[in-house]
């Protein structure tokens, strides 16, 4: 069985963002980790992997330092990766970045393909169904638990209230949560091991099935008006009274914004 597993390098927002001029993160300024959701994903495959006996193909999308979510994949129990880096590719919008990502694929022999939910630094959750569409497979969404039975996966699927139980035949697209997953820590080995192996990695031309017209920020249909970081709030109104008054003044002003 070939899983494929598809990670994003996203900010560390802890420490602030940076952006370029046009608007889009400047990620080379960054502290970068691996996207929780498609660390969640991993592990979904590697305890897959466990049962199975399957092989483990991490790809991720970024600029040429993203190699080290690969590495971090591979010291966790991935068993390849691929790099997908071309200038002309920054930029990308969900489309653009499904429609790359998904010409990669096909590069690729995969049963079952597993993404995050959704990247911390866009938090659409569009990327992997709609790589699921480009590659014309069936996607469930909202991963909280997956088992292989024969040819089909079998998903429980997470909603607010309630958990949904579905089958589909492979090849298949799955989103991982992770709210639902514990993913394992890298063992000693695994990181020694992780700098042994070689990532593949591929450009723009190695992408065949790929038009120019859904390349990079030019072939985003998605365009940013403005982007900034955090927007400070003001002191706001401090008032000082009673508890009778405290409870009219609120009453008042939820009266007056309309919640009541």
């Amino acid at each position: 069985m070939k899983i494929v597993v598809c990670v994003k390098q996203v900010p560390d927002t802890k420490n602030g963002v940076v952006f370029n001029p046009d608007g889009t993160l400047n990620r080379g300024a960054m502290d970068k980790v691996m996207n929780p959701d498609d660390k969640a994903g991993l592990e979904v495959a590697l305890r897959i992997k466990e049962q199975t006996d399957a092989e483990i193909t991490v790809v991720t999308m970024g600029i040429p330092d993203a190699d080290a979510v690969l590495r971090e994949a591979f010291a966790m129990g991935a068993d390849k990766g691929v790099l997908i880096t071309d200038r002309v590719l920054g930029g990308a919008d969900t489309w653009a970045t499904s429609s790359t990502i998904a010409a990669g694929l096909r590069n690729l022999d995969y049963d079952l393909i597993i993404t995050g939910r959704q990247a911390i630094d866009g938090d659409t959750a569009q990327v992997g169904p709609q790589i699921g569409e480009h590659l014309g497979i069936p996607v469930i969404s909202y991963a909280a638990d997956v088992a292989i039975e024969g040819d089909s996966v079998i998903v429980t699927r997470q909603y607010d209230d309630r958990t949904h139980k579905l089958k589909a035949k492979m090849p298949c697209l799955v989103t991982a949560l992770s709210e639902t997953t514990e993913p394992r820590y890298m063992t000693p080995g695994g990181i020694f091991d992780a700098f042994e192996k070689e990532v593949t990695v591929w450009g723009r031309a190695d992408l065949k099935d790929l038009d120019d017209a859904d390349v990079g920020l030019n072939g985003s249909p998605t365009k940013i008006a403005k982007a900034s970081d955090k927007v400070r709030k003001g002191a706001g109104e401090k008032v000082n009274l009673d508890a009778t008054e405290s409870v009219k003044y609120i009453m008042d002003k939820l009266t007056e914004k309309h919640v009541i």
